[in-house]
């Protein structure tokens, strides 16, 4: 019996999934448990495995699509077996084959209803008028996410034919434009970008859709542009003079136009940067912040995080690491702050596990030190090492990086002396830490240059008071000032 595959939930945030590669083509055989495809969470990427076996009769979502939780976007049963009744339950709630064949009509005919047929199938804030060479550009709206659908076609002016009535004539250029053209979302923004006339490509996905190989493709021939192609060039519509602005931002030679709008360019958000976005609202809102900085004398941490490394020189011991050491350390003694909010109840916790901000490419994530109040310094240096290397690679598992009692960011490797960091709910506080900068400061009455280091804790109101904030930063400070009162 032939079964639906559907985007699963990857990790406790995932609220959508981005087809990353399919590793299984349709045709192939697949057994339970046997990962079928690699899916792009908001923080890693992760493999998807099969829940039954047979063939993969038909892949729905194409590489660098996304869909949210539970869309179908495979089916898998036996060779013969008949799935158009899966087929057709596959297609997005928000829209019916009717609606969508009334859209493409609207647009092919140029009829002012294709804008209200697209609203009523498009969410709000994903819809936009995009052409590609002078053409529109019909994309296969049913199945995609907010974040692609943004990339979507909407009705544009169609190119006069030559006939009447305009079907499956040819224009001047010699292109049939009576033909209804299927475009994946990031295959109609490739095209765009790349200046090619979708006309001249052929599909190679379901149903002669244009997906990203074919783009691909035709990028890689170098494929000349048509006559009628070039005189497009020439009388450019507007979407392109804004396109074309913008590459010509890299080029001193070319002029840019100082009138009208200003040159940009629309990408889609990634899945963590959209994750990002929706935490954050959720945090530096309804969180009542408050914020306390002191300023930390390095020397001798440094000197012990210089001693450590020569004695044992595969420890590669960082400042950061000693930071990381030494707020586990406070947090213990200050168990008000190693705390998180729970509408009706604060929750104290009895460990220190402590979330190290890590950049990568699409924005950050933050591997947890779990215990980290329990293990030497060395155990954190090396496990903080090797799973910021897996965060950049993007395969942490969800485990290794949620459920921090409290997190440090460090931007003090880039050169930022102060700044003040956003909470991560449910956790009540987040240390910001600046860069070591040497200055001059005076001691027993004598001005001295000592190597100075701003941390900023952002507080949790509903869980911190400022006297308690306060005397967890003292202690911090005397702990990073005084290392070896660890050993004490």
């Amino acid at each position: 019996m032939a079964t639906q595959v559907v985007m699963p939930k990857l990790s406790p945030t995932m609220e959508e999934g981005q087809l990353s590669r399919w590793l299984k083509k349709e045709g192939d055989q697949v057994s339970v448990g046997e990962p079928i495809a690699e899916v792009d969470t908001d923080k890693a990427t992760m493999e998807m495995q099969a829940l039954s076996s047979g063939v993969l009769r038909k892949i729905l979502i194409q590489e660098g699509e996304s869909a949210p939780l539970g869309q179908i976007i495979a089916i898998i049963g036996t060779p013969d077996e008949d799935i158009s009744d899966l087929l057709s339950k596959a297609e997005s709630p928000a829209e019916t084959a009717q609606t969508k064949e009334r859209i493409e009509e609207s647009v092919e005919s140029g009829q002012d209803g294709a804008q209200k047929e697209l609203a009523a199938v498009v969410p709000d804030g994903a819809r936009t008028q995009a052409t590609v060479q002078g053409e529109p550009i019909k994309g296969d709206v049913a199945g995609t996410s907010s974040s692609e659908s943004s990339q979507q076609a909407a009705p544009a002016s169609a190119k006069p034919s030559t006939s009447g009535n305009g079907a499956g004539k040819a224009t001047e250029s010699g292109q049939q434009t009576g033909e209804r053209l299927i475009v994946s979302p990031l295959a109609a923004r490739m095209a765009a970008e790349a200046g090619i006339n979708l006309r001249s490509v052929t599909g190679s996905g379901p149903g002669g859709r244009i997906i990203k190989r074919d783009i691909e493709a035709a990028m890689s021939s170098g494929k000349q542009p048509t006559a009628a192609e070039q005189q497009e060039e020439a009388a450019p519509s507007a979407p392109q003079r804004h396109l074309r602005a913008v590459e010509a931002g890299s080029q001193s030679s070319r002029q840019i136009s100082l009138e009208g709008p200003p040159p940009y360019r629309d990408e889609p958000m990634s899945v963590m940067r959209q994750t990002i976005a929706r935490r954050l609202v959720t945090s530096i809102g309804p969180v009542p912040h408050f914020f306390l900085t002191t300023e930390i004398e390095m020397d001798r941490a440094a000197e012990v995080r210089r001693s450590i490394n020569e004695s044992d020189p595969e420890l590669k011991v960082s400042i950061n690491d000693l930071i990381v050491k030494v707020a586990a350390a406070s947090l213990m003694q200050h168990p008000q702050v190693n705390a998180s909010f729970h509408d009706k109840v604060i929750r104290y916790y009895e460990r220190a596990d402590i979330g190290v901000a890590v950049a990568i490419e699409d924005g950050l994530i933050t591997p947890v030190v779990r215990a980290a109040d329990r293990k030497p310094i060395g155990e954190i240096a090396a496990e903080v090492r090797e799973m910021a290397g897996r965060a950049r690679s993007r395969k942490l598992q969800p485990e290794e990086y949620t459920g921090a009692t409290f997190s440090i960011s460090n931007l003090g490797m880039m050169g930022i002396d102060e700044f003040t960091a956003v909470i991560n709910p449910p956790e009540a506080a987040i240390l910001a830490v600046g860069a070591m900068t040497p200055k001059p400061v005076v001691r027993e009455g004598e001005v001295v240059v000592r190597q100075i280091m701003r941390v900023t804790m952002s507080c949790d109101h509903r869980v911190i008071d400022g006297a308690t904030g306060a005397r967890f930063l003292q202690t911090f400070k005397k702990l990073l000032e005084n290392p070896f009162l660890l050993l004490a």
